[in-house]
């Protein structure tokens, strides 16, 4: 299973880069809206560098097994934040979600309830 190259350059960023607002895609290819979540990872930027390459390396697994979902993934290690922007599918963002929890059981998803 292969990534574009595209692909391969929206993984984890781990560089400074520009704010996140202006890296983030909104649509995909066929410009159809994305999708996407922030989760949290308390005390991240406090581990080891050795423990953080473990969590990025579990990312990157993962996001090779969800490569037709996943567009844009961005680990800001000053904020203990992870973002992911995705195509849409019923029920992805909460698959991916669940997915990041089990092999990072301390990454927490931040929502907002939604009543109409």
């Amino acid at each position: 299973m292969e990534l574009s190259q595209s692909q391969q350059e929206n993984m984890l960023s781990l560089s400074p880069a520009e704010p996140l607002w202006q890296r983030v895609p909104t649509r995909d290819d066929e410009g159809h809206l994305l999708g996407d979540f922030m989760m949290l990872i308390p005390q991240l930027n406090a581990l080891s560098t050795i423990k953080i390459q473990h969590i990025i390396n579990k990312l990157n697994k993962l996001f090779v097994l969800y490569h037709e979902w996943v567009v844009f993934a961005d680990l800001n290690l000053k904020m203990n934040v992870l973002w992911i922007s995705h195509k849409q599918k019923t029920g992805i963002g909460l698959e991916l979600a669940a997915a990041i929890h089990a092999c990072i059981p301390e990454a927490k998803l931040v929502a907002q309830h939604y009543e109409q």
